[in-house]
């Protein structure tokens, strides 16, 4: 007995011991010196601004969406599953590639429209900081057919792209370091929702509509991102994203759908 008290005492010391020691999510990003200095320039300005809207500061939910014409991507926190989502801060992207609808292959310069989430914080990108999407997704993989569909979609620095999101360096320094603070907070997949355009624009709607004789075929997938965008413009909660079997969103929730997409 006397040698068993010891051994489940000497265990609990060594577990005490590995968590003592156990690095936060936090604390490994920051020990890089990229991340370490984007919070050194914006932590403080974030936390104002956050004060300055009365919203709590640092975030523990964050959700993401942008819209390609509309070159504006933007950031809505909250601190509590049950609560809606505020809008924090809207940011203007730098640069786009590509023309609307989804990206199907490699090397055709699209950036991805759908419903996606951050998989990838890289602190030590070419373009300053990087968040990358899980482009492509499950719909992407249905409706894309068998070839080659490429990869490596970022949120980034920088003003350069060719398919991703550039927002400039001090932009994404914000965007990175709120989403560090989310996952650090046990927010594990962070939605980053991609758009055409906003759909309540009637410019934007009137663009996407001359589109529609020329690129029919995303008709129907535009009607779906519209679904989901009017769910969360009447909620401030996120839909249940489904998908049938040929890859199509099908959107799970109460809303009033909006205007449907046609030709002018």
């Amino acid at each position: 007995m006397k040698f068993k008290s010891v051994l489940t005492a000497t265990c609990m010391l060594i577990l005490a011991t590995g968590m003592a020691g156990a690095q936060s999510f936090l604390d490994q990003q920051l020990s890089n010196p990229t991340v370490e200095a984007a919070f050194q320039n914006k932590d403080s300005v974030l936390r104002k601004e956050f004060a300055a809207k009365h919203l709590e500061y640092p975030p523990r939910f964050m959700y993401i969406r942008a819209f390609k014409y509309d070159s504006q991507l933007e950031v809505w926190v909250k601190q509590n599953l049950s609560d809606t989502f505020c809008l924090f801060k809207s940011y203007r992207i730098c640069a786009l590639s590509g023309t609307m609808g989804p990206k199907r292959r490699q090397g055709d310069g699209q950036v991805p429209e759908g419903f996606y989430y951050i998989s990838e914080f890289k602190p030590n990108s070419a373009f300053h900081l990087a968040l990358g999407l899980n482009y492509p997704n499950y719909s992407d993989r249905l409706a894309g057919g068998s070839g080659d569909m490429g990869g490596d979609i970022y949120i980034h620095g920088s003003c350069v792209t060719e398919g991703c999101i550039p927002l400039t360096d001090p932009r994404i320094e914000e965007v990175y370091l709120l989403a560090t603070y989310a996952r650090n907070s046990g927010q594990d997949f962070i939605p980053v929702d991609i758009f055409p355009i906003r759909f309540n624009n009637k410019i934007s709607r009137d663009y996407l509509g001359s589109l529609v004789p020329s690129v029919n075929s995303s008709r129907k997938f535009w009607v779906n991102l519209r679904n989901a965008y009017d769910y969360f413009n009447q909620t401030h909660q996120l839909p249940v994203i489904m998908y049938d079997t040929r890859g199509n969103y099908v959107i799970q929730g109460k809303f009033t759908p909006g205007a449907s997409i046609t030709a002018r």
